[in-house]
């Protein structure tokens, strides 16, 4: 393991890592947390239909997908942790809003804001771990970091819940708030900056642009940041629509959390086999394998779903959601590498540009999926199927003449 900074601060490297798993893991806890909570906003803040009260979810990427233009360019110019704390200030704002709020647009708005501001620590954080740690240090460092991370999605629904039980909804909007002082008080108590003012970029506006245009312009890079915005879109259509699908189409009650653990532990264990075989079978063949797999089985089932008596059982559901992530866990990662690929000299202006039009997509395809919704299952599996084939075909074109490297 390489340490690269002048110094490698005054903390442990399990304090280090803890403190990373932390901030990463706020844009996991601030939707998944949400999740049970939606029935008791829709009803408390006059939501006439049920599924707009998925907005409380979609909307949140809105903000996180500006966010993410904006946070990475700043802290190569300013310094990380300034950065990181600016975010958490308009974070705790948007909690603020949202937990007073008496108006659903105030709610929204508020989610918005959340979005924006969590996306500082998501994307900074990263730039701090590579600041510190580079190559296989950099890995190792990052593979503990996601292995206290996929926890994360898996239990934030049970604390939702059980804040909910306890207090109201608007107390998960206080926690949110106060994991964000903790999370900030601890950057700026124990971790030292890492990019010194002299290894600082010039802020210019035309330094940022020209990495962007490059961005747009490279082929690969264009073509898998859609691809992933296919993929992601599903996902996110799964978020919105997983109080409904759990609660009301298959009455499940209180024990939400625990389904919805077992498919965010589905899609973790396939990074973890992610990590393993990408060097041997290399990035595209796995991507391609995913997500053709995924889509003919998500188009099996939904048929399936379509056309049988009663729709699609329980367990029938939850297999298909076994599988299908077990594929979307293997895409996460390599179409984010791979759309990265040939631009490692603007890395920190590619990740924001390539992380914020994945995202601003998936927003898009996410509210389709989700307001499609029509009280079974259908519209969510058949959406998978249906994104899963854009991305396959896009990633086709995207390879179409590509003699690119395909693992680093």
């Amino acid at each position: 393991m390489t340490d690269t900074s002048a110094t490698a601060g005054r903390q442990s490297l399990p304090e280090f890592i803890a403190l990373v798993a932390l901030l990463i893991s706020m844009v996991a806890l601030t939707i998944d947390a949400m999740l049970p909570a939606l029935p008791a906003i829709g009803r408390d803040l006059a939501v006439l239909r049920a599924n707009d009260t998925q907005l409380v979810v979609s909307l949140f990427f809105l903000g996180f997908a500006v966010g993410q233009l904006i946070y990475g360019p700043l802290s190569d110019s300013l310094g990380r942790k300034g950065v990181i704390l600016a975010g958490l200030v308009v974070f705790g704002a948007g909690c603020v809003l949202s937990m007073t709020a008496t108006d659903y647009t105030v709610m929204l708005i508020g989610r918005v804001l959340q979005g924006l501001g969590v996306a500082a620590p998501r994307i900074v954080t990263l730039a701090i771990v590579r600041d510190r740690y580079a190559g296989r240090g950099m890995a190792r460092i990052m593979s503990f970091v996601m292995a206290v991370f996929i926890v994360v999605p898996a239990l934030a629904p049970s604390l939702g819940q059980g804040i909910e039980h306890l207090a109201d909804w608007r107390a998960i909007f206080f926690s949110l708030i106060a994991l964000g002082l903790i999370g900030g008080l601890w950057m700026h108590v124990r971790l030292e900056e890492t990019l010194p003012r002299e290894n600082r970029a010039p802020l210019s506006a035309g330094r940022v642009w020209s990495a962007v245009v490059e961005t747009l312009q490279t082929r690969v890079a264009a073509g898998y940041t859609i691809a992933g915005g296919f993929i992601f879109g599903a996902f996110v259509g799964y978020l919105s629509t997983a109080q409904q699908v759990f609660q009301t189409v298959y009455g499940v009650g209180d024990d939400f959390p625990i389904y919805f653990a077992v498919l965010a532990l589905s899609i973790g264990a396939s990074s973890f086999l992610n990590a393993r075989l990408v060097m041997r079978l290399g990035m595209r063949f796995l991507s391609f394998l995913a997500v053709f797999a995924m889509s003919a089985l998500s188009a099996g089932f939904a048929l399936a779903a379509y056309f049988l008596d009663g729709g699609l059982p329980f367990l029938g559901f939850m297999a298909w959601g076994v599988l299908s992530f077990f594929w979307v866990g293997l895409l996460f990662g390599n179409l984010n590498a791979l759309a990265m690929e040939p631009l490692g000299h603007i890395a920190g202006t590619a990740a924001s540009v390539i992380g914020a039009g994945s995202t601003l997509l998936s927003m898009v395809f996410g509210v389709a999926v989700g307001q499609a919704f029509d009280g079974s299952a259908v519209p969510l599996i058949g959406g998978f199927a249906v994104l899963g084939l854009g991305c396959g075909v896009t990633m086709l074109i995207t390879n179409r003449g590509w003699h690119g490297a395909d693992s680093a």
